[in-house]
């Protein structure tokens, strides 16, 4: 059976979202090892083995920058018997301590990978190209095999699998390498998060202005939804970049997606077309948005939005 290490950084005291996604993919192609970065404990350890972990290697980083250190210390873990597969996510820390490893290894490495198989000569991985249009196919030989998976890709689902064993994973010091995190700032957040939420409520350049996302957020109040953006008015410092959902933003997958007035740039397109239901709202009838939207409205957001809006309070 193949062995497959998963890096999972803790988050809020549990598992993220994306490292048990990774963890579903690693038990589907073998035995799953997972490289937790935080401070644990029985619950999260729990939830570890309960999504598929057999085995747990532990690492606390304190007040170090973990990247260099833990890729340190996982080279030096797995010895002459590498795993057969490393899996990452398509996240900050995940592609910190991917890069520095793959460097100590000297082995390549596939990034952005919507979907990874093992085969008899190395890896597979699928990457979206053209707004995911077209399926691009990679191979790369050698082991191990590091992959990065983006957000979303794999479904996290319990197994009911037993407390994995436990190994206490020492980082060791770098050198020129090592850095020391002075400050950190927690962002306030309100309501659902775009990972996590069933309802996206998102706008873009279409709006015309900062003051008009208040439409976005008036609707989706009520719809108990995220909101999102496009790039476009992210850079033009409309509203903050953790509200963008894109290529260089999140990925998301809710049940329902609510564009409003976004044209659908493919950039834009790559972090929201796989959403179970799509609504689009734009005053250009050949907006690209409607070519993956499953409702569409042709009209001034502007009008449209506040009808919705006093629809959804009134009920």
């Amino acid at each position: 059976m193949a062995t497959v290490w998963v890096f999972v950084e803790e988050t809020e005291g549990a598992p993220s979202a994306l490292g048990l996604e990774l963890l579903a993919k690693a038990r589907e192609l073998g035995e799953a090892t997972v490289a937790y970065l935080g401070d644990g404990g029985d619950a999260p350890f729990a939830t570890l083995g309960d999504h598929g972990a057999t085995a747990l290697l532990h690492a606390r980083s304190g007040d170090r920058l973990p990247s260099g250190p833990l890729a340190a210390a996982l080279a030096n873990r797995m010895g002459d018997d590498p795993p057969d597969l490393i899996l990452f996510g398509q996240a900050y820390t995940d592609r910190d301590v991917a890069g520095r490893l793959a460097a100590r290894l000297g082995v390549g490495l596939l990034s952005n990978a919507s979907d990874v198989r093992l085969t008899d000569s190395g890896v597979e991985t699928d990457h979206e190209i053209f707004g995911g249009t077209r399926i691009a196919t990679a191979t790369m030989p050698g082991k191990p095999h590091i992959v990065l998976a983006r957000p979303k890709s794999f479904q996290a689902e319990p197994s009911g699998g037993a407390v994995p064993n436990v190994e206490t994973l020492e980082l060791p010091d770098v050198g020129g390498a090592e850095a020391t995190v002075a400050e950190t700032h927690v962002e306030e957040r309100e309501g659902p998060q775009l990972g996590d939420a069933k309802v996206v409520v998102s706008g873009g350049r279409g709006l015309g202005s900062a003051e008009a996302y208040d439409l976005i957020e008036m609707l989706a109040k009520p719809l108990r939804a995220a909101t999102g953006a496009t790039r476009a008015i992210v850079d033009a410092g409309w509203v903050p970049y953790a509200k963008q959902v894109g290529q260089t933003g999140k990925t998301v997958k809710p049940a329902v997606y609510i564009a409003a007035g976004i044209s659908g740039a493919m950039q834009h397109l790559v972090g929201m077309k796989d959403s179970t239901t799509i609504i689009a709202i734009n005053k250009d009838p050949d907006a690209p948005i409607f070519s993956v939207a499953d409702l569409g409205i042709v009209g001034d957001v502007h009008k449209v939005l506040p009808q919705l809006i006093e629809a959804l309070q009134g009920r």
